[in-house]
């Protein structure tokens, strides 16, 4: 049954924070979840699975030059030089590896955004973090008398680690310098499985070595690391390309994959492009397809590349006139920049909301000023522009900084967490991030709550 929190026990809670230097604000409740919503996401688990084993062939099938279709001649190589953009080659061999066709990441989270026609998926996450906070705030809000999400954390890596060692597997959870903040939460998350008899152990890059074909931390061979680190920090991470070569001979496994492939959000804009709507309907049931069609919002790839005089991009438009240079975005009235412009993926930007420029809530002159910028550094990183769904207003109580139960209005997003193992995407745990209403991007921030869904 589901408890209400006091001043007294979210204190208590606070002397064992799961963040380093982080706050936000809390409520006596968690968030309830519609049925119509509920029912949503647990489809989008399904379509998810298909979507990333999708982006793996389309990729595959990119590089290599071979058809997308079954019945139909259809080569995209511009695929692959999208993804493939402002990457180092060893990481481009990695993910060309025949190991790495097999792999797909223990932990899917995306996230939604609940708008007047459903929920819109802005981004899926593939490192995401979060898992051990939510854990906790479903136990301290009486979702269990257990912690669930911790179960189905190492049922993922337990399968993870399956696909290359029998044996009971030596884990690691290693977090890099950059994700430093969540290190309290990948700690408390390696203790509970410490307690489910998980052999489990938390370190930095740093304290890895390879040696004769095996990784080892203090001596101890690793067969599974969990990957808590973006790819783009591969120069503040050399063993990474070591690692890469021990999974290619089967030595390690690495969850998240090292496949570059599945962080970049210009997947999004490729699930709309006109071009390829005929591969997404062969691989996708019916089901999957019209899930994600509704709620992934229309998305394109902001490609500097000039086009033959006469034509015109696929994109929004300006002053009701198509685009022939994205520059052309720079003249949208605000009503047509109800748009948001954020970096793809590999870039220091392209994680906590740090490239987010929304259309509408800029002057024209930064509009224009962030679309130059995105064009100049292109393809590091390459940007996407997506149409922006506005979140419905809604109300919550909350905590007052003096301790008394306030009703706060504003926006939020949903973070579901899928768990993979046995071939499929399993659903346990949702995240809850309220913003003040005046915030028009939704991210953890200290005016914001965090809460569980259920």
């Amino acid at each position: 049954m589901d408890v209400s929190l006091t001043a007294k026990s979210i204190a208590e809670h606070k002397k064992s924070p799961l963040f380093a230097d982080k706050s936000w604000v809390w409520s006596p409740n968690s968030w309830e979840l519609t049925d119509s919503i509920s029912s949503l996401i647990l489809d989008l688990g399904n379509a998810a699975f298909s979507f990333y084993k999708g982006i793996d062939l389309l990729y595959r099938k990119s590089y290599s030059n071979q058809s997308i279709l079954r019945n139909q001649e259809l080569c995209v190589p511009w695929v692959a030089e999208y993804y493939d953009a402002g990457k180092p080659p060893w990481l481009i061999d990695h993910a060309r590896s025949n190991i790495a066709r097999t792999c797909m990441p223990a932990v899917l989270r995306p996230d939604l955004l609940p708008v007047s026609n459903g929920l819109a998926l802005t981004e899926w996450d593939s490192v995401p973090g979060g898992i051990g906070l939510t854990a906790q705030l479903e136990f301290l809000y009486g979702f269990g008398k257990d912690i669930g999400m911790v179960k189905e954390f190492g049922r993922a890596l337990n399968d993870a680690a399956n696909t290359a060692q029998g044996e009971k597997a030596n884990m690691a959870i290693v977090v890099s310098e950059e994700a430093a903040t969540y290190r309290p939460e990948m700690e408390w998350l390696a203790e509970e499985l410490s307690k489910l008899s998980y052999s489990i152990t938390v370190c930095s890059p740093e304290d890895l070595k390879v040696s004769n074909q095996e990784l080892l931390f203090r001596g101890k061979r690793i067969h599974l690391v969990y990957r808590f680190w973006e790819l783009f920090d591969f120069e503040n991470i050399p063993v990474m390309q070591e690692l890469t070569k021990l999974v290619d001979s089967e030595k390690l496994v690495v969850t998240p994959p090292m496949i570059h492939t599945h962080e970049e959000k210009l997947s999004l804009a490729l699930f709309h492009h006109h071009r390829l709507q005929g591969f997404w309907k062969e691989i996708l049931t019916k089901a999957e397809f019209k899930i994600l069609k509704a709620m992934i919002p229309l998305s394109w790839i902001v490609d500097p590349a000039e086009i033959p005089a006469g034509a015109y991009l696929d994109g929004p438009l300006a002053r009701d006139n198509r685009l022939t240079c994205w520059m052309d975005l720079a003249k949208a009235s605000k009503k047509e920049r109800s748009l948001v412009l954020k970096a793809s993926g590999f870039h220091e930007t392209a994680w906590g909301a740090k490239s987010v420029v929304l259309g509408n809530d800029v002057s024209a002159d930064e509009w224009s000023i962030a679309l130059q910028s995105a064009l100049r550094s292109f393809p590091n990183p390459v940007s996407i522009i997506q149409e922006f769904r506005k979140p419905v207003r809604l109300e919550h109580p909350v905590f007052a900084s003096s301790g008394e139960i306030k009703i706060m209005k504003g926006r939020i997003r949903l973070s579901p967490y899928y768990f993979i193992y046995e071939g499929r995407a399993n659903w346990s745990g949702t995240l809850t991030t309220f913003c003040p209403i005046d915030k028009k991007i939704i991210h953890g921030m200290k005016d914001g709550a965090l809460m569980p869904a259920r």
